[in-house]
């Protein structure tokens, strides 16, 4: 089984992002971005086998509020149902965080273990 691939420093990158929804032009429900780990991740990345309760890698991530997160995981708990309500192609997540991990991918956290 492969590793699951962590890395803060992107994930605090898309922390530091608009809610992918609230900017594609619907109301804005927080300043508060949440990372969304993708419940269906993009193939050709570390961990293709995810399993139920295992939370996808970090390359897998897109920004969200705490509204727009909470209804994803409440309301539809599907991301292909979440983003088609919202007038957008089902893998929009999956295009958006490839893109994003993209943009980020040489970022590397190995010097956060420096004892200096």
């Amino acid at each position: 089984m492969s590793k699951r691939y962590i890395n803060k420093k992107h994930l605090q990158y898309v922390r530091s992002l608009p809610c992918f929804i609230c900017k594609a032009g619907f109301i804005t429900h927080s300043d508060v971005v949440q990372a969304h780990h993708l419940l269906n991740p993009n193939k050709g990345y570390k961990n293709t086998n995810k399993r139920m309760g295992v939370r996808s890698d970090d390359s897998d991530v897109i920004p969200l509020c705490l509204m727009h997160h909470h209804i994803l995981h409440t309301k539809f708990g599907n991301e292909a149902k979440f983003f088609e309500s919202y007038g957008m192609k089902s893998d929009a997540g999956q295009k958006y965080a490839k893109a994003l991990y993209n943009k980020t991918m040489y970022i590397d956290d190995s010097d956060d273990d420096l004892p200096f």
